[in-house]
């Protein structure tokens, strides 16, 4: 009997980890706060939270829907300085931009 109770018990500790993290909610992605514009999003994670320009870009174009896109800056790094700034127009320099849409490609690719 007493074998099985530590059985049991030894059970319980190694599913225990499994089960927080299924019910934590593994991915990320599908809980990030959507917003209506990159701008508001920007504004948010970089004068709100202090996160630097490309930080910033970078979290709200991969982790948040914007305006129901997600990721929200394009597939090229082209396509995603065209959209930034268009979006943020004078917020963050253009070396900043470039810096950030260069990292956001390449999260995207991994």
């Amino acid at each position: 009997m007493r074998t099985r109770v530590v059985s049991a018990l030894l059970a319980s500790f190694l599913a225990l980890p499994l089960v927080l993290t299924a019910s934590c909610g593994g991915d990320d992605d599908e809980d990030a706060e959507p917003f209506d514009t990159l701008a508001d999003c920007y504004d948010d994670h970089h004068n709100e939270e202090n996160l630097s320009v490309q930080e910033a870009i970078v979290v709200c174009c991969i982790d948040h829907p914007i305006a129901g896109e997600h990721p929200s800056c394009g597939a090229t790094a082209a396509a995603c300085v065209t959209h930034v700034t268009t979006e943020l127009g004078s917020e963050a320099a253009a070396a900043e931009v470039d810096a950030a849409c260069a990292a956001y490609v390449d999260e995207l690719d991994n």
